[in-house]
């Protein structure tokens, strides 16, 4: 849910969340398992209709108003997390070599339709499909090449034709979907607009454009906020933060039955303070967990531990049921991040959202061997990155196996998601931002041959363009990396960015990509180019190195080719054909003054034969501009008068501009305060003549230097015998 609309009116709901920020840091840090099981009982459940019929019907659906933001239920502040925690002995400074990873598909997701910021991105793979969701509204994708296959529609159009709460036609936001890889179905679910319930809706078939089981479950006069939702043999679990009834509460959904179509009851715990934002383990992978295995919830305790606690479900006889813990699991002790910073907009920073884990909790079962792993963000040195565990034998004796700070550079890294794919590699994804870089989507990961504790260099998916503007704080509940089950080595990984400065115009995006080696032993080879990205001005120039990485024993001669340079710019890579050792080859871009500010993709190509990989440099040009008011000034012989001088960044631009001033009359001086400013600002030229300056009107000319580039605005001084 998390909603307050831009109002001087809290609604009741509101109340109850400020109250519980008020109230949790007093509540004693004591955490205990609640006795017994609750049983709740579906209030509808139904046979929907096929949502490529429907969404025909209502494709949009009602919005919110304009202006909503999403607002966000805070937990209790975690015991020694507020303040410093001393030296984080899991902190990684080295970026290592560049994340051994074939690109996949890279496209754009739902943008902004939902009138409310921020999206609460969230996404998952199946056979043939990617099913994302945002607030309000829901896209299937092809997932062969992206093509938008049905939507963007409203999400309530999955439980049309149900009543209740959840087919009323309005959206209660927080949605979050996962598939069913051995059922092959997927699962979605939402609050229920008005709060007085919970939507879920399991798929009849792995085609997500189909017809759908519906379900709404009530909440029992409590707000269940934040849920999120997971696989597992013996049933559908789901976590949420409840306001008016303690505060965490765990579920399990009789999964066998829902399958069908059955009315499958909920038997759920709940917890009290200071439990809060637990996640249900979900499955990925062909390997389930051992026969009767429980599902293990896993949340922050305080700086030093994580909490793990057990989920036993019982639906023939729910008394049976359990919910035991936690099990505190030590890790390297950690600081909650705060802010995230952007560059120079109108100052917002973005939450950091550090009190809880990141979805996914993600489970692997790999020859008998337990996985799972989850992060979160920290304070990383003067930044913020995110905090990543890899935890072995979660049912039995919990250890973290390893775990890291990914933090190479001085760019702040936060709202991350993990997964693992059969082979153990492990990818994550997160936002990216510095007052310099505007949010970005980028990713990481590691192989089982990595030193541990460490990720590889990261690459990037999307950088942004804009800024976070108007106060707008929040930056999401989640992003989601999922893996592809068909070949069970391709991550999908999506989340949020902005186009351009502004509040509520959130676009989204979506990506794939694999780890080199998973999955084959055929001989093959992939591109990587190092940075990924890089800045230039107008008229400047740049390379990046690019390599012909072979794979399985390959060893044949690859010839490199270019597409995507601009308009503005020449591009060439050198030498356009290797061979082993496969040395590498620099990509050289130099562009003119046309060259319009912007983000520019150069695509590099590999070709041997019928293998043909490709990899992507990001080219970002910035600039200024300046402008000069007022347009004239006239004064008497003698005297004295200023103008405004102000640089505008474009871009992302963050160089130092420098004022000089030209026409000057003779016996006249031009003093600017400051005399340069970083990105944007302004200064004030304050013009002083004396008696000896001839009478007569002046073109000034007003130059602001960064570098090699310089921009000019003129103004007008008028000076006068007498006034």
């Amino acid at each position: 849910m998390n909603k307050n609309v831009r109002s001087a009116a809290l609604s009741a709901l509101s109340v109850l969340a400020v109250l519980f920020l008020v109230l949790a840091p007093a509540v004693p840090a004591l955490a205990q398992s609640s006795p017994k099981p609750i049983v709740i009982h579906p209030s509808h459940y139904g046979l929907s209709r096929p949502l490529r019929d429907m969404v025909a019907e209502d494709p949009y659906g009602p919005r919110m108003g304009e202006n909503t933001i999403l607002f966000l239920g805070r937990g209790p502040a975690l015991p020694g997390a507020s303040g410093p925690a001393g030296e984080d002995k899991a902190l990684q400074r080295e970026a290592g070599p560049l994340v051994g990873t074939i690109p996949g598909l890279n496209f754009e997701g739902v943008g902004e339709i939902d009138g409310v910021a921020p999206p609460d991105t969230n996404g998952s793979v199946g056979l043939n499909q990617y099913l994302q969701t945002t607030n309000f509204h829901f896209a299937v994708y092809d997932k062969s090449n992206g093509n938008l296959l049905l939507g963007p529609a409203s999400l309530h159009t999955i439980w049309a034709g149900a009543g209740g709460n959840c087919g009323n036609g309005s959206d209660g936001g927080d949605p979050a979907v996962v598939f069913d890889k051995a059922a092959q179905r997927w699962v979605i679910s939402q609050l229920a607009g008005g709060y007085g319930s919970w939507c879920m809706a399991v798929s009849q078939s792995s085609d997500a454009t189909g017809a759908w089981y519906q379900y709404e479950f009530p909440s029992g006069g409590s707000l269940d906020d934040y849920p999120k939702i997971a696989v597992w043999p013996d049933a559908y679990y789901r976590s949420t933060n409840t306001f008016g009834n303690g505060q965490a509460k765990a579920c399990a959904f009789d999964r066998a039955l829902m399958l069908t179509g059955g009315a499958a009851n909920e038997i759920c715990f709940q917890e009290q303070l200071p439990v809060f934002s637990l996640l249900p383990a979900d499955l990925d992978g062909s390997t389930p967990p051992p026969s009767g295995e429980p599902n293990p919830f896993i949340e922050l305790v305080d700086s030093t531990h994580l909490g793990l606690f057990l989920f036993h479900v019982d639906f023939t006889n729910p008394n049976n049921s359990t919910f035991t813990g936690p099990t505190n699991i030590t890790v390297n002790s950690y600081t909650q991040a705060g802010s995230i910073p952007q560059p120079p907009g109108d100052g917002t920073q973005l939450d950091s959202l550090s009190d809880r884990l990141m979805f996914r909790n993600a489970y692997r079962n790999i020859n008998g061997t337990e996985y799972l792993v989850v992060g979160h963000s920290v304070v990383a040195g003067s930044v913020v990155g995110p905090r990543w565990y890899q935890i072995t034998d979660p049912a039995g004796t919990p250890t973290v196996a390893q775990q890291g700070t990914y933090s190479p550079d001085s760019t702040y890294r936060w709202m991350g998601s993990l997964a693992m794919d059969q082979n153990g590699d492990i990818a994550l994804g997160y936002s990216a931002s510095s007052s310099t870089v505007h949010p970005a989507l980028r990713y990481t990961g590691r192989v089982p041959g990595d030193p541990a504790g460490t990720m590889e260099s990261e690459a990037s998916i999307l950088e942004g363009t804009g800024s976070q503007t108007g106060g707008l704080s929040r930056w999401g509940d989640y992003s989601s990396m999922s893996v592809d089950p068909i070949d069970d080595c391709t991550f999908w990984y999506t989340t949020e960015y902005i186009p351009s400065d502004g509040s509520f115009n959130w676009h989204t995006h979506i990506a794939s990509f694999k780890f080199v080696g998973c999955g084959s032993t055929t001989p093959d080879f992939y591109l990587t180019d190092t940075p990924p990205s890089q800045t230039i001005p107008p008229g400047g120039s740049t390379s990046y190195s690019v390599t012909v990485n072979p794979v399985n024993g390959y060893s044949n001669t690859v010839t490199l080719s270019l597409s995507g340079c601009p308009s503005g710019a020449t591009c060439s890579i050198s030498p356009s054909s290797v061979s082993p050792p496969y040395n590498p080859s620099t990509l050289s871009v130099s562009s003119t003054s046309s060259l319009a500010p912007g983000n520019y993709t150069i695509t590099i190509t590999g070709t041997d034969g019928t293998l043909t990989h490709t990899t992507t440099a990001i080219l970002v040009v910035t600039d200024f501009t300046i402008s000069a008011t007022p347009a004239t000034q006239t004064i008497k012989k003698g005297g004295s008068t200023t103008y405004k001088a102000t640089v505008a960044a474009l871009n992302g631009f963050g160089g130092v501009v420098k004022f000089t001033v030209t026409g000057l009359p003779a016996k006249a001086t031009g003093t600017f305060n400051p005399a340069q400013v970083t990105g944007k600002g302004a200064s004030t030229l304050t013009v002083a003549t004396t008696k000896k300056t001839p009478v007569g009107t002046y073109t000034l000319s007003i130059t602001g230097t960064s570098g090699n580039i310089s921009h000019i605005a003129k103004v007008t001084l008028v000076v006068a015998h007498h006034l």
